[in-house]
């Protein structure tokens, strides 16, 4: 029964899709050169056929064309001047790449960020929303910073301030909701605790909205983050500035994110043979824009690793964890392929670890993992190595050495945290 009611959903789901896709090759095939030299020689009729017959877009194709094309490439549907926004990716898995958005690109964007607020249940007039980051041309910041502000919450920006400047601030402004990354909101916990200016100190926080790294939806680091923030709620989102918001925390008692399939068509395929997986299945991420026409995505590789999942109500597809992990990070140790986003998950599950850095060490073509851990202040628990390499053999088959380091060893993160580190071996 319920396989039946969730196919008519996700067939309604589909009709709608493809309308709004049909609209957008109409568009594009005949206005942007990078499209109309890739698939303007193939007809669709269906959704069907277009997944069948277009091509998967990848990361690198988008970079050739830009080396080939400065500094814009041709994935224009419009011509230059009626651009109005200018952002970039952030580097972290690949070279950095400029993005262009029209007004009505960039008004979809803020629509669907509403969106996600009124999931988040954000209160209009009463919220106070913090952004403790410095605004660099990262598109996610100036989408949630706008959109809330368009919402009619007080929007505080927190660029060029120390952490204690950014809590002081959270205090004396009454701030109810912070959005930031999972690391850097128990950053913040850890400079309070360590501060005596704060000792007793009421905060305001409610909500925290958290993306930009896997692990927004792991229990263990949510359960970490209400307990580092006492009565706070934590939502998790995420998105990319190649194809903007994506997906919302889903209601419902475990963690995973819903798909905003009015704005997205996603596909979630196994990359060894590009088919669709089934429910539960994992397998990369999709994505097609359907409302961004200035410089869109047609099915393009996002490098997620995602469960696939569908909700019970409504047929919407999920991704059950929420982003388990990137392909792109993936290292294969000794014949074990390792993601970085398991490792940090099995870690969040030991409490007296504060930070930690993996460093990886290659010795010829094999490839060694070096794991670095802070212990808490205050702590002393001299089996940590042990527990914590027998975790590692028995939950990920492999073996990693362990050194606990003190306290304020490891670098802190403002943005997305680089815990994973490539070294070379000592000659």
């Amino acid at each position: 029964m319920r396989h039946e009611r969730i196919q008519q959903q996700r067939d309604l789901i589909r009709a709608s899709q493809w309308d709004r896709l049909r609209a957008v090759l109409d568009t594009i095939l005949i206005t942007n050169p990078f499209h109309r030299k890739r698939i303007g020689h193939l007809s669709f009729d269906s959704l069907e056929e277009f997944t069948e017959r277009c091509p998967l877009m990848t990361k690198r194709m988008i970079v050739a064309d830009r080396e080939s094309n400065p500094p814009y490439g041709t994935n224009q549907s419009y011509p230059l001047e009626n651009y109005t926004r200018f952002c970039q990716t952030s580097g972290t898995t690949g070279p950095p790449l400029t993005w262009l958005d029209s007004r009505d690109d960039w008004n979809s964007m803020l629509a669907a960020w509403q969106l996600i607020y009124d999931h988040a249940n954000l209160e209009p007039g009463e919220d106070r929303l913090f952004f403790p980051f410095s605004f660099g041309p990262f598109l996610g910041f100036w989408t949630a910073f706008e959109a809330a502000s368009r919402l009619g919450c007080m929007v505080i920006p927190g660029g060029g301030m120390s952490s204690h400047a950014r809590l002081q601030l959270m205090l004396d402004h009454k701030v109810t909701v912070i959005a930031t990354t999972p690391t850097y909101a128990l950053h913040l916990a850890e400079v309070r605790d360590a501060a005596t200016t704060f000792d007793d100190l009421p905060f305001h926080l409610r909500l925290i909205i958290v993306a930009g790294e896997p692990g927004g939806s792991q229990p263990d680091l949510r359960r970490r983050l209400e307990a580092a923030w006492p009565g706070a709620r934590i939502f998790d989102h995420h998105g990319l500035t190649e194809t903007g918001p994506l997906s919302f925390q889903a209601p419902g008692p475990s963690p995973r994110l819903q798909v905003l399939e009015d704005i997205h068509f996603a596909e979630i395929l196994d990359p060894a043979t590009g088919q669709e997986v089934l429910e539960g299945g994992e397998g990369e991420l999709v994505v097609t824009t359907l409302q961004r026409l200035g410089c869109p995505m047609l099915r393009y590789r996002t490098g997620d690793l995602v469960r696939k999942a569908y909700a019970d109500d409504s047929g919407a597809l999920c991704l059950d964890g929420g982003i388990i992990g990137r392909y792109d990070d993936m290292v294969c140790v000794r014949g074990v392929n390792v993601y970085p986003s398991a490792v940090d998950a099995l870690l969040r599950q030991f409490p007296e670890i504060g930070e930690y850095q993996v460093r990886e060490v290659r010795n010829g073509a094999l490839l060694d993992l070096h794991l670095i851990v802070e212990i808490k202040p205050g702590l002393r628990v001299p089996d940590l190595p042990d527990r914590i390499s027998t975790a590692l053999r028995d939950a990920l088959q492999i073996r990693m050495p362990v050194q606990c380091v003190t306290p304020g060893t490891l670098p802190r993160f403002e943005f997305k945290a680089r815990r994973w580190i490539k070294e070379s071996p000592a000659i």
